[in-house]
């Protein structure tokens, strides 16, 4: 049975069995077959809404390996670089369906590895992860590697800083899959040699990272000495763009969450949007948010109807909350209808639905789609409650609530179709965040200016809304005027709206003023 020694990585490598030796080119040109595990860590299943049965697989090319130190290229026209701490595992003997109970023991060496991939291209991969994954540099392995022999696998640590910040921290107890089981797994239609690299899955904190950054990552067993050191990689801008001689890139929203990885407050969430080429990060003053406080959502209608814009109100919803004035920015969640077996894959676990309520900010408005369904509740007591603590504005669904009392007796104003006692399952999957949505009639954008009252809900388009309230200021100034005329006893001939008389008294009414 084999006992965790080995050949030497490489010709000449000067490493005996079983001893400690730096990554070199050596070991690079060594390598084999680099085999990586997508989901792996239960803390990332969480963050994706989905946790696989088995492990599943895909390649990198042996070209993307490179040492501690090296730069790593974004391309020129990309913006999703995302980086990945992994523990590696390095073969040492042959293994060709091994057991779980052996596998460990074809094992020779341990390390530290960074996953990185490029989100921009990953659509054209149709699953294979080839080209997002293998760029050059995209898998530097090191600095050290460690004897398996010397490592119970049961108490290996990954950890990973980004520009010095501790950004993940895991250890083998977190893993959905042991190392023995991956190792048996890929053995069972393929044979391991020495020298092929195994990924083993990163856990929750990967992120997006920026040309000028640098990421670290370490494994070491704690209580024992062991480390590998700080794996380095800088991140630098490349000169080099795509060609359309093939697919080039694209993103999505969707692409960008999946890439900066769970958005969980608002500072981080305008990073995302900052990033975004073309996309302004919303601004909501306070000095605007206070200015449209003062006005009417009549007086904004009409104002907006001026401007053309006649479609932007969400209509047939009620408050939990009368009198409430909300003013705020948009967030968007979007259900899509139930089929069962999407259900299974998108409703579990850290959902979308549960990644828009844990992620709301302070003053925003989160608006649900749910194309007018009104067979089922959209949200229930308690995360409406967490989307209160977190400091939320409002609630916005075109669907039914759960809880209503509950729900009513909450601080936060909640817009709703109606009651309904059923769960989200019984009509709805939810299917994605932050993206484009449509809502009580109309087109909901993240960063739209949500303005409720008693009156109804007006969507407002950030890049006019600060020449707007000033009109809308303006004419509710004018019309305390006209109010004022009319209490007097005035008629309102001549008065409602000004004629040229009434408007120079009034112009020398505000100078007055």
């Amino acid at each position: 049975m084999p006992t965790n020694d080995h050949d030497d990585i490489g010709t000449g490598a000067g490493a005996g069995a079983g001893q400690r030796r730096d990554v070199d080119q050596t070991v690079l040109a060594a390598a084999g077959k680099v085999l990586a595990v997508h989901l792996s860590y239960r803390s990332r299943a969480d963050q994706r809404g989905r946790t696989p049965k088995n492990p599943s697989y895909f390649m990198k090319a042996s070209s993307s390996l490179s040492l501690s130190g090296t730069p790593v290229e974004r391309p020129d026209g990309t913006e999703l670089l995302a980086f990945e701490g992994e523990i590696a595992l390095i073969i040492g003997s042959v293994a060709r369906r091994v057991t779980p109970g052996d596998a460990w023991a074809h094992v020779g060496w341990v390390t530290a590895s960074n996953d990185l991939g490029l989100y921009d291209i990953k659509y054209a991969d149709k699953g294979s992860n080839l080209r997002s994954k293998s760029g050059d540099g995209f898998t530097p392995l090191g600095p050290v590697l460690l004897p398996a022999g010397e490592i119970d696998p049961t108490t290996v640590r990954l950890r990973a800083w980004v520009n010095g910040r501790l950004a993940q921290d895991d250890d083998a107890e977190g893993l959905l899959f042991p190392f023995a089981q991956v190792v048996a797994d890929l053995s069972q239609l393929m044979t391991l040699h020495p020298g092929d690299v195994i990924l083993t899955g990163t856990p929750a904190g990967s992120s997006v990272v920026m040309p000028g950054d640098v990421v670290e990552v370490e494994v070491d067993v704690p209580g024992t000495g062991l480390m590998t050191g700080r794996l380095t990689t800088p991140v630098v801008a490349g000169a080099q763009s795509f060609s359309d001689i093939g697919d080039v890139p694209r993103v999505t929203d969707t692409d960008r969450l999946d890439a900066w990885g769970s958005v969980d407050d608002a500072a981080a969430r305008d990073v995302v949007l900052a990033a975004a080429p073309g996309t302004a990060k919303p601004v909501l003053s306070p000095e605007l948010k206070a200015k449209l406080e003062s006005v009417a959502t009549a007086t904004l209608s009409a104002n907006l109807r001026k401007r053309g814009l006649n479609n932007v109100s969400i209509d047939g919803l009620q408050s939990t909350r009368t009198g409430a004035k909300v003013v705020g920015l948009a967030r968007t969640l979007r259900y899509v209808p139930n089929r069962e077996d999407l259900f299974k894959a998108h409703a579990g676990g850290f959902n979308a639905q549960k990644r828009a309520i844990d992620s709301v900010g302070p003053g925003e408005v989160l608006v649900m789609e749910a194309r007018g369904e009104k067979g089922t509740g959209t949200v229930g007591d308690i995360l409406a409650l967490r989307a209160q603590v977190r400091g939320a504005a409002a609630i916005i669904t075109d669907g039914g609530v759960r809880d209503l009392s509950t729900v009513a007796a909450l601080d936060l104003p909640t817009f709703y179709a109606n009651a309904h006692p059923a769960v989200l399952g019984r009509r709805h999957i939810p299917w994605d965040t932050d993206i484009t949505v449509a809502c009580g009639g109309t087109t909901v954008q993240p960063g739209d200016i949500i303005v409720a009252d008693d009156d109804g809900i007006l969507v407002i388009p950030p890049s006019i809304a600060d020449e707007l309230v000033d009109e809308c200021i303006v004419q509710e100034q004018e019309e305390a005027y006209i109010v004022e005329q009319v209490a007097q006893g005035h008629s309102v001939d001549g008065l409602y709206p000004m004629n040229a008389e009434w408007r120079g008294r009034y112009d020398e009414w505000t100078k007055g003023r």
